[in-house]
């Protein structure tokens, strides 16, 4: 079967744009790389799992005749990005970039900035004894020698070993309200948040109550993109796909 669109991702940002284009009849297929077991499935057509690389995805367009392709993956997903950007030009398939900006530093919040989790595991027991590892459930490893910090870990699904030595499991799915957020910092004496630099409104609670709560938040950087067309809002999406395909 031919689909006109192929979005990359699972993000909010993706099932907006997959209902819009499915709203005006497009057929459009959607995407996920299968790492949640219960993920939220958008409209029209789904597929779960990769393509097998560059080389796969460049196929894929071929074998389902498809004209456009947004990439609509998480901002840390690098490596379907640098698949996507490989396989849309050796296609002649026009790719562009849906990203989320980050989030802005509210005033008075401390932030420490980092360029990886290795990093941020790193600076923790600097900044304290009791965080609240938000940075979602690949990447954990990092942490798991931090011996001098108890890890309150929050993620969707249950993530793989090795972990820290102490913590907490706490299987949870946004959005968050900062009541909430701030309820949970003082329940478990949270003194260091650390997150990745996500973006959007589902979790951006968390750094809110971190300020109001007086504690130093560790955010880990996106990684480098290529250079790509990208815009941040669904419309601007919408208009360019149904002008593309």
């Amino acid at each position: 079967m031919s689909y006109p669109v192929l979005i990359l991702g699972g993000t909010s940002e993706a099932r907006a744009l997959a209902a819009a284009l499915h709203a005006r009849g497009v057929a459009v297929m959607s995407s996920l790389a299968g790492r949640v077991e219960r993920p939220r499935l958008p409209e029209g057509e789904v597929r779960l799992g990769g393509f097998g690389g560059p080389d796969g995805l460049t196929a894929w367009l071929a074998k389902h005749d498809v004209r456009a392709v947004v990439d609509a993956t998480h901002p840390f997903a690098a490596r379907i990005t640098d698949s996507a950007v490989a396989a849309t030009a050796r296609a002649g398939v026009p790719l562009l970039r849906l990203e989320r900006p980050g989030w802005t530093q509210p005033d008075g919040a401390d932030w420490r900035w980092v360029d990886s989790l290795e990093e941020a595991a790193e600076l923790l027991p600097s900044l304290g004894e009791r965080a609240f590892l938000t940075s979602g459930r690949q990447g954990l490893a990092a942490f798991a020698d931090v011996d001098a910090v108890w890890f309150l870990i929050r993620c969707v699904d249950p993530p793989e070993a090795p972990l820290p030595q102490y913590h907490e499991l706490l299987l949870d799915r946004g959005p968050y309200t900062v009541d909430r957020e701030l309820e949970l910092l003082r329940t478990h004496r949270i003194d260091v948040l650390v997150s990745k630099d996500s973006g959007g409104s589902m979790t951006a609670a968390k750094l809110t109550a971190a300020a109001r709560h007086g504690i130093p938040s560790v955010i880990v950087r996106r990684p480098p993109r290529p250079d790509t067309p990208t815009v941040s809002d669904v419309d601007d999406a919408l208009h360019w796909a149904l002008e593309v395909a």
